[in-house]
């Protein structure tokens, strides 16, 4: 396997039981023209069956792309689904049911994600580079740390919904029926909602190398992690509630690496249309699992496709299959 490169695919981990079948993924993650890796992604299958879920499987997937260093995104992905799966389990029973996005429910389902956002940035403003990982005391030695930090794409996924939480610049789009549907919104600070929010907190945006930056400094609106940026970069997720339809195909989760240089439609059709022969072409890489070989080779497809119109990011694309 090439430097810099990770590749993964995955399928049922309980491959006997019906009601037990996560759907079945492939991931892709190149370095790319960019000097190091900062990217990391999350897949858990089965995270947890909490009441609020009827006590039915909820299935994981995070994509992190971390600035200014990794220790941010990697931080993300060992910790976020251990905090989203304790917050998830508190929450109580409602009598109402996921319906449409609205109501009790959903508002249930916002806050422990809310909470799962906000630890984690917690986490990540007090993080240390003096030891591993689980060592989260600021340090004196490390002024640099508080200029890290990373996007967080989540995705919950049920029987029933796509749950999306995002913070950042990753991205998440549905294929469904020939058609793309994006489920997140891109956090720029141009954006006019976001500059409106950065000013009322005495912060700027000014445009520097041909980009909208908060202060001056970060591209993005929303992140984990970035203590020096704060209150003005935010940890606060925005959401998507997306009901299944058998209709759906696939979904794809991106670093910009991939949207930067690849549009949403032109993902879709490539995976639609990406023989099973393609598996990672060129990238020195082969899925470890047979059984979702085709999602593996969507995502080697796209990561070549971005990297052939030569983005200048990590590139990491995750693509989960969701025909029922």
């Amino acid at each position: 396997m090439k430097k810099g490169l990770a590749s993964v695919s995955g399928e049922s981990e309980h491959p006997d039981d019906p009601s037990e079948s996560p759907p079945v993924y492939g991931l892709l993650s190149v370095v790319g023209r960019a000097r190091e890796m900062e990217d990391e992604i999350s897949v858990k299958m089965n995270l947890c069956r909490p009441e609020i879920n009827g006590y039915q499987p909820v299935h994981y997937f995070g994509l992190f792309d971390g600035h200014g260093g990794r220790q941010v995104s990697a931080l993300c992905k060992e910790n976020m689904h251990v905090i989203i799966e304790e917050e998830l389990m508190l929450v109580k029973d409602t009598a109402e049911r996921l319906t449409g996005g609205e109501g009790e429910a959903v508002e249930l389902w916002k806050k422990a994600i809310s909470k799962t956002f906000e630890r984690m940035d917690a986490m990540a403003i007090m993080l240390c580079g003096c030891s591993d990982l689980e060592n989260f005391n600021v340090c004196r030695h490390h002024p640099r740390l508080s200029v890290v930090g990373s996007t967080a794409m989540v995705v919950l996924l049920t029987h029933d919904y796509i749950i999306v939480a995002n913070c950042g610049d990753s991205r998440a789009i549905l294929c469904r029926n020939g058609n793309t549907v994006q489920l997140s919104v891109d956090h720029k600070p141009d954006r006019e909602d976001e500059r409106a929010r950065i000013e009322a907190l005495g912060g700027k945006v000014l445009f520097v190398a041909n980009a909208a930056r908060v202060e001056g400094v970060l591209s993005i609106s929303r992140a984990i992690g970035d203590r020096f940026l704060k209150p003005m970069v935010t940890s606060e997720p925005e959401y998507m509630f997306m009901k299944r339809d058998t209709k759906d195909r696939c979904l794809i989760l991106g670093s910009d690496g991939l949207w930067n240089v690849v549009p949403n439609e032109l993902c879709c059709a490539m995976v639609h249309n990406c023989p099973q022969e393609d598996v990672n072409h060129g990238l020195g890489v082969t899925g470890q699992r047979v059984g979702s070989r085709d999602m593996l080779a969507a995502a080697g497809l796209l990561v070549r496709l971005a990297m052939g119109r030569r983005s200048t990011e990590n590139i990491s694309v995750l693509v989960v299959d969701l025909r029922m």
